[in-house]
């Protein structure tokens, strides 16, 4: 595997705190504001763990209402709103 995948995978895996939330680093890429991809991955990510291994994802949206801070930590807090068995 390259170093460059070990680094995303490393970055992708949250630390989990409790039930349903995570805590992310962010990546230092220059910038203060914290890359939207990698938002995204680790909010997936973070959401994925509260599901069984079977359950894939189908969809997923989300908004960058205001930019992060890449000093800080990002807190992940996924509620469950529904659990069926159907889209």
């Amino acid at each position: 595997m390259s170093q460059a995948l070990t680094h995303l995978l490393a970055l992708l895996n949250l630390e989990k705190i409790e039930e349903g939330l995570f805590r992310g680093q962010s990546e230092d890429l220059g910038l203060r504001q914290v890359f939207g991809g990698q938002v995204v991955g680790q909010a997936l990510y973070a959401a994925k763990e509260t599901v069984p291994t079977e359950r894939l994802i189908h969809s997923f949206h989300s908004y960058f209402l205001r930019p992060g801070d890449s000093l800080k930590p990002i807190i992940y807090d996924v509620e469950v709103l529904r659990d069926g068995n159907s889209f």
